[in-house]
């Protein structure tokens, strides 16, 4: 039989011994329930140690059907605790198969016994033990806990999926990172405390008394405290200062406890690096900056009794009633409690309203704040994310996670928070257009409300732009209609797919509803819309966005990792785009030019609306160069393709909107789901993780075409360019893949105009660069392109299209090679359309008099 220790034994309590005539093994031949005898062997044994206190489980004492008295050596004790259970009490069914009366399966009320305890001058106290009250049944389901009693057991944390495998039944339960007392236990022994009320005389006896059922007493501990000894204080956070050349370990014991640093009347919740946040400057410094991550500190989530103690490593301990009064150098600092509730409320200041916001509140020890209905310890990890949360992190990809986090919550304008006494620093962020604030606000005794103002400083949205995220996952729509609203984003594509043998979001598709809208009652300016993300691993992804009808499946094709294993290649990018636009819907390659396969085939044939550049989770990096060089090609061959912006957001690390479109939706005209589809088919974009601009050539937007006269030309290019978020450095005018024009800007605000001579036909967009805190430089922002097409240049640049043709003929090579046949008629069918597009370029190219090498595919007699 093991013995039980959840953790260190407190100094204030000690063993009682006493001799229970049975040995635990001898329990099987007292007439006890057939249950009880297959639970025994689980049954604690041994020196234990059970929420702090020491027990020695040696002997069993069994009150059953007499007395039974024990004498220790005389003792004079504050509280005696013992560690007793129940045999198992079916309640009896009556001849319909009902319990009655009904008194549950732990005989609720029933008294047990008399436990009676013996002074030296001859009085005594006599105590009912009931049911469900000082004792329980040593099977007793987690429903049918005690009243009086705790399991054996204390509650412990677990440390969650994201550091350890644990099996696919348990993994939800690994995220709630605590352990019920008696969750899963084969046989649990009840911890009840008695208040000695006659303290200052010797207990010499203890009689025990059965009256009904089945009891055993293994152990008794007595010890010396003021407030009840199961009784936990509400948590509080200390900091620790780690010993020289020590290292923060985060790995906790089997029994739940870590390592550098335990508690005996009580649990460490957490531990984590300390993060600190420059309050003295916190009012100066900008939005989501990191907090400095302090490797020499730890932060410490406890709960525990008044009278507990610190033990460490070395066998040192320290009571917590001490560091409520030791000085600030101490390497042990009390954090004063978050325990007075306030409601904050942010405002827009021209309006007075509550809006959506981003939020985050730290105390005067920087430790985090989060309202009461937001998770304190979020988790960022992939498709964990079932809260209003934001974790920002630098990104170090996806294997090696940071864990130096700056953590925030989304909350629709009002929130209740527990908050400690003293000065607390508030952030409060709503987009690209709100000036984002940092603020010190001081609660005091009587503080009920805390309100912040945001106002609102770039009108781009009142000038007919709004905003958008081409691709979020996992989030149910109304938790993206929060987080959208939150972060100023005006459309969100919330995408449904398939992960291998697991489908996501396909219960929130319907093929009509965009939640948000006026027609679903709401106000027009926050849609959500579900669409789908169709992926094959080798081929490609391509999200379809606000199609009408059926949901296009297969959602993923091709085998591991995008669809199942064992599952053929019988669908190409092309053909799910092409039935997007049969039902209405809008087809974008998300996450450009990645995987970078057929995507080619489905530009060339015409059937691609937008390419996306994607944030990947990362503030700092801007828009990749390489994403970038791979659009040029095709608009260097005539393909006018939108620029948008999508998160590919799969966890609390990515908040929606990190990268976004803007798409120009005239005044006069109606902001709807399909006014927006409208816009980014039209070209009439820009993406940005923060700069907002106006650019026109000859007074025509993005997605414009000029045409001019075989002659050429100059051309008016103006321009206009904001942010309240990331400072700008330079904007520059790109042609054809190529700088034409570049100008340091001012960081917040500035604006310019060139005039431009094109003498062939050529793409003209705008790029902005800047950079956050102190990062290098980055492409914050870019334009979809305005094309000038001069009479008799055509757009085509012939190395680039024969890359082009190379990649079609990539796709061809795989489906004909490796990729896994579904059937005849899909194979024939996919190959139709991949020879028709690499026809159609190829052709193209020799229209234009551009001759090249051939692959076998489009060799032909005019070559040779």
């Amino acid at each position: 039989m093991p013995a039980s220790s959840d953790g260190p034994a407190s100094p204030r309590f000690s063993c009682l011994s006493f001799d229970g005539a049975l040995d635990i093994q001898d329990l099987m031949e007292q007439g006890l329930s057939r249950k009880l005898a297959k639970a025994l062997p689980h049954a604690p044994s041994g020196a234990c140690v059970c929420w702090g206190i020491p027990f020695d489980v040696r002997t069993a004492l069994l009150v059953k059907d007499h007395p039974v008295e024990i004498t220790p050596e005389p003792f004079q004790a504050p509280w005696i605790i013992f560690m007793h259970t129940s045999d198992v009490v079916h309640g009896k069914q009556n001849d319909s198969g009902f319990f009655s009366p009904m008194r549950g399966q732990g005989e609720l009320g029933e008294h047990a016994a008399d436990y009676v305890f013996i002074f030296e001058d001859g009085s005594s106290e006599r105590v009912h033990i009931k049911q469900r009250h000082q004792v329980g049944m040593c099977c007793a389901p987690q429903p049918e806990a005690c009243f009086e009693a705790v399991s054996h057991v204390k509650p412990r944390p677990m440390p969650g999926a994201m550091r350890d495998t644990v099996p696919n039944f348990l993994w939800g339960q690994f995220q709630n990172r605590i352990t019920s007392s008696s969750l899963n236990l084969r046989w649990i022994n009840w911890l009840w405390a008695w208040k000695n009320p006659q303290p200052h005389k010797k207990v010499v006896g203890l009689r025990f008394e059965p009256v009904a059922g089945n009891l055993i007493v293994f152990a008794i501990s007595c010890g010396d405290v003021a407030d009840h000894p199961l009784r936990w204080l509400r948590r509080r956070k200390l900091y620790l200062k780690l010993p020289e050349g020590e290292l923060f370990d985060d790995s906790p014991h089997g029994n739940g406890s870590w390592k550098q640093v335990q508690i005996d009347l009580g649990q460490v919740i957490s531990m984590e690096p300390c993060m600190a946040y420059p309050n003295a400057d916190w009012e100066t410094t900008g939005n989501l900056q990191l907090p400095e991550m302090k490797t020499d500190m730890v932060l410490v989530e406890y709960s525990a009794h008044p009278e507990a103690c610190l033990h460490y490593p070395d066998s040192r301990m320290t009571p917590l009633q001490h560091l409520e009064s030791v000085a600030a150098t101490d390497p042990i600092q009390i954090i004063p409690p978050a325990v007075k509730p306030v409601d904050l409320r942010v405002v827009d200041k021209a309006s007075g309203r509550s809006v959506p916001v981003r939020l985050h509140v730290h105390g005067e020890h920087s430790e985090y704040l989060a309202p009461v209905d937001r998770q304190r310890c979020a988790n960022p990890s992939w498709f964990q994310d079932y809260c209003a949360d934001y974790l920002h992190r630098r990104f170090r990809g996806f294997a090696n996670p940071s864990p130096h986090l700056h953590h925030c919550s989304y909350i629709p304008g009002e929130t209740r928070m527990l908050l400690p006494l003293g000065r607390i620093y508030i952030e409060v962020s709503k987009g690209f257009e709100v000036r984002p604030v940092r603020v010190i606000r001081t609660v005091g005794s009587d503080t009920r409300e805390i309100v912040v103002e945001l106002e609102k400083v770039l009108p781009w949205r009142e000038k007919g732009w709004v905003t958008a995220d081409t691709h979020v996952h996992f989030l149910s729509p109304s938790t993206a209609m929060l987080e959208g609203a939150a972060e100023g984003v005006n459309v969100v594509n919330l995408l449904a797919s398939q992960w291998g043998e697991m489908m996501t979001s396909v219960g929130d598709f319907d093929g009509h509803s965009t939640f948000g809208s006026r027609e679903a009652g709401g106000d027009g300016e926050h849609l959500v819309r579900v669409g789908t993300e169709n992926r094959q691993r080798v081929l490609g992804h391509i999200s379809l966005l606000g199609y009408e009808g059926g949901i296009i499946t297969p959602l993923c094709s091709g085998g591991p990792d995008e669809s199942a294993l064992g599952d053929g290649v019988d669908v190409l990018l092309t053909q799910w785009a092409m039935q997007c636009r049969q039902q209405g819907g809008l087809t974008i390659l998300p996450h450009f030019p990645y995987p970078r396969c057929e995507n080619a085939a489905a530009i060339v044939s015409g059937n691609i609306d937008g390419i996306e550049m994607t944030s990947w989770g990362d503030l700092y990096s801007g828009i990749s160069p390489y994403s970038l060089s791979d659009w040029y090609r095709y608009l260097n061959c005539g393909y006018l393709v939108a620029a948008v912006g999508g998160t590919d957001k799969m966890g609390a690390d990515m908040a929606v909107g990190t990268v976004r479109t803007y798409a120009f939706i005239p005044q006069e005209e109606e902001f709807t789901y399909d006014a927006w589809k409208q816009a980014v088919r039209g070209a009439h974009t820009f993406v940005t993780y923060g700069p907002l601009m106006e650019f026109s050539v000859e007074g025509r937007p993005p997605g414009s075409w000029i045409n001019m006269t075989a002659s050429g030309g100059t051309v008016d290019v103006h321009w206009q360019v904001a942010s309240v978020t990331v400072p700008m450095s330079r904007v520059e005018l790109v042609s054809n893949g190529e700088i034409l024009e570049s100008r340091a800007v001012e960081p917040w605000e500035d604006s310019g105009a060139w005039s431009v001579t094109i003498d062939r036909s050529a793409w003209l967009a705008l790029l902005v660069r800047g950079s956050r805190d102190g990062q290098p430089e980055m492409i914050a922002a870019h334009s979809s392109p305005v094309m000038v097409q001069i009479e008799g240049s055509r757009f085509m640049a012939a190395a680039d299209a024969v890359t082009i043709l190379e990649q079609i003929e990539g796709a061809l090579a795989y489906i004909d090679t490796i990729g896994t046949r579904s059937d005849k008629e899909a194979f024939k069918s996919m190959r139709l359309v991949l020879t028709s597009a690499h026809r159609r370029l190829h052709n193209r190219l020799h229209q234009l008099g551009y001759y090249h090498e051939h692959s076998p595919l489009d060799d032909h007699g005019e070559h040779h």
